[in-house]
Formats: C-alpha cells, sequence, structure tokens
C-alpha cells in the first residue's frame, strides 16, 4: 500500500501527524510512504492576500497553534515562546526546499527526518525556518550529508520537485494539510487519530484486495522481547 504524505513545514496539524504517521508506519512496515509538499503560504504575497500584512499572520497562527497542541499526543507546542519571539511568521518556500533537498540527497527517510527537525526548530524551539541558518542548523541534527544536502538546495532541480508536488496538490484536489492519499484514490483529511487512520487503512486494504500487516514483534536493542501496543513498542 503506496501513502502520499502531504504536507507542510508551517502547518500546525503535520506535526501531530507526523508523529502519528512515524508509529504507523513502525506497526506496518510494509506501507511506502512517500512525502509531498503543501504550501500554505509559499511566498509573503499569499500572507498578505490571506491576512492583510506579513506582520498580522503570527497572532491569527497561534490561534491555530493552540488547537494544534490540544490534538498533539504530547503537547509540544511552545506557544508562548512564539508569541515573544521578534520575527515574522516564516514562509513555507524555504523549509520545503529545504525538505526536499534533504529527500533528494537521501530518499524518502532523509526527507522525514528533515521534515521533522525542521518543524521542531518552528513549533518546540521557537526558529526562524525563513532563516537558511536555521535550517541548515535543523537538518545538520540529521544523518544527513550536509554538505550534499546544501549543494542540492542551491539547484533549482530542487524548487522544481517542489513545485511538482504542489502540482499534484491541485490534480488530486486536496484542500488543506496534512492529507493523506493512498494508492493514488483515497484521501484521509486532516490530522486523524492513529486508530481512525488504521481504520480507515484497513477499509481501503479490504477493498483493494491488500492485506495490512501489523509488525506484532520485535527484539529490543538489549536483546528484550518487544511488542507493540497502544502506539508504542514496549519491551519486557
Amino acid at each position: 500500500m503506496q501513502i502520499e504524505f502531504f504536507h507542510d513545514v508551517i502547518c500546525s496539524f503535520c506535526f501531530p501527524m507526523s508523529a502519528r504517521m512515524r508509529k504507523i508506519q513502525a506497526k506496518y512496515p510494509s506501507l511506502e510512504i512517500i512525502h509531498r509538499s503543501f504550501a500554505l503560504g509559499w511566498e509573503v504575497s499569499q500572507f498578505e492576500q490571506m491576512f492583510g500584512s506579513h506582520a498580522a499572520v503570527k497572532d491569527e497562527v497561534l490561534s491555530h497553534w493552540e488547537h494544534a497542541n490540544q490534538n498533539d499526543d504530547d503537547h509540544r507546542f511552545n506557544i508562548a515562546g512564539m508569541a515573544a519571539s521578534d520575527f515574522l511568521f516564516p514562509t513555507s518556500k524555504p523549509g520545503l526546499i529545504a525538505a526536499k533537498a534533504a529527500g533528494l540527497v537521501g530518499g524518502q527517510a532523509a526527507y522525514w527526518d528533515a521534515f521533522d527537525a525542521i518543524q521542531t526548530a518552528l513549533f518546540v524551539d521557537n526558529q526562524d525556518i525563513a532563516d537558511p541558518a536555521v535550517l541548515k542548523a535543523a537538518v545538520a541534527k540529521t544523518d544527513i550529508d550536509l554538505a550534499a544536502w546544501q549543494d542540492q538546495v542551491d539547484k533549482p532541480e530542487t524548487e522544481e520537485a517542489v513545485l511538482q508536488d504542489l502540482a499534484q496538490v491541485q490534480a488530486y484536489g486536496i484542500q488543506g494539510a496534512p492529507a493523506l492519499v493512498i494508492n493514488q484514490k483515497y484521501l484521509i483529511s486532516g490530522a486523524q487519530d492513529q486508530a481512525t487512520i488504521e481504520a480507515n487503512l484497513a477499509q481501503i486494504a479490504q477493498q483493494e484486495g491488500e492485506t495490512l500487516i501489523a509488525k506484532l514483534d520485535q527484539v529490543g536493542q538489549n536483546g528484550q522481547t518487544c511488542h507493540f501496543e497502544n502506539g508504542q513498542w514496549h519491551c519486557d
């Protein structure tokens, strides 16, 4: 089963959804998850059209953070820190290009690691992810070859790859993020809870004549027997 995971680095509900999808990937390792860009505000001009000015974005967005923090299983958002920050709310473009560069260099796993690191920089550490230095520092926390990543960021093909994702958003008719497109024809919208996502995947698997097999146990780092329960691995 293939899942295209559409998300944006500045999307607050994509933050808890990414963590949830990692648990689902761990539970169902046969799932193929492909990361796709979705831009809530590609450039400043879009912010100006939506909010009247770039400066007006932060206050509006912080109200969304309150709801996203409630949705987040671990309530990781630093809302007070963001309110006290002195930079304008970042656009989607720099962070999406940074994540895509990681994917082009290291594949989907590298994309995911970079994406999560960039979102953590914004939502937890309250850093300006429109700043290239902040993006580089975030990506440096992953295992990617940083020099190769930096080289890829600067290539026109990287932005073009993001734009291709945005064209796919239009082709699918996706109206918001996060969104999951399964086997190029089934849509799961919004930051649903893990049980709901799994139930939808099971139903789709049945319709597609596929088998959704959970990884029920594994061996822990210290040789323990581990099992997956309630969205987490538990080791004896």
